[in-house]
């Protein structure tokens, strides 16, 4: 089994509660959560992510529990060995693209110019095809280029899942066809179980193995994809 979920949290802002009943296992390499702005996609991940804490439930990965409120189990996030992509990728914008990779390697360093030129930066550089860009900051870059840095920022640290957050949303729709096609084929290279949450059908066609639909916090029905 590699996702095991089952968590409850009330969230409220002001006289609004919003309860999210987030439940489901799978021992497929690709989940997609599925579902429209507000439903509980980003909370329920943040839970696995271990960005937010739950009122109760448990979260296992890979055989390995994360969260159990009932034994009083909560790994902090920087022990969960996962990587969490972000919508924005979340760049440092004062570190160029060989730097922000360095750091996935070295989390909490003090001086983020130490061992930049090491051989595991140079073999995410290679693999996302970055050499020419290493010493260009954020802000230089394409959309594209802006989502490789930050997969290979995530992935440096060989977690033990993936999550993704509406991935391809700040691409434009000409790009967003090429990084599918290259998430998909580095994902079947590296063999690192995946989670995703989004509201593009093209998303779920693209790696639904197994897709879980999201509305008003909870799962409404689990579909197999011919994927």
């Amino acid at each position: 089994m590699q996702f095991k979920v089952d968590v409850q949290k009330t969230l409220r802002s002001g006289e609004r509660e919003f309860v999210l009943r987030a439940r489901f296992e799978s021992a497929s390499q690709r989940v997609v959560v599925y579902g429209s702005s507000g439903a509980g996609k980003s909370q329920m991940m943040k839970a696995v992510a271990g960005l937010m804490t739950p009122d109760s439930g448990r979260i296992e990965l890979a055989g390995r529990c994360l969260f159990d409120s009932a034994a009083r189990i909560n790994v902090p996030p920087q022990q969960r060995k996962v990587a969490y992509l972000f919508q924005d990728y979340a760049l440092f914008p004062h570190l160029n693209v060989r730097q922000n990779i360095a750091f996935g390697l070295q989390r909490g360093w003090r001086n983020p110019l130490a061992r930049v030129d090491g051989e595991q930066v140079r073999y995410w550089l290679q693999a996302f095809e970055l050499e020419a860009v290493a010493q260009q900051f954020p802000h230089q870059l394409s959309g594209g280029q802006r989502q490789r840095v930050a997969l290979a920022r995530a992935l440096a640290p060989q977690p033990d899942a993936l999550l993704l957050d509406e991935p391809f949303a700040a691409l434009d729709p000409g790009l967003r066809g090429r990084m599918r096609a290259e998430l998909d084929a580095l994902q079947r290279r590296l063999q690192i179980p995946m989670l995703m949450i989004t509201h593009d059908p093209e998303d779920v066609r693209a790696f639904g193995d197994h897709v879980l639909r999201m509305e008003n916090g909870s799962m409404l029905r689990v579909e197999e994809s011919a994927a």
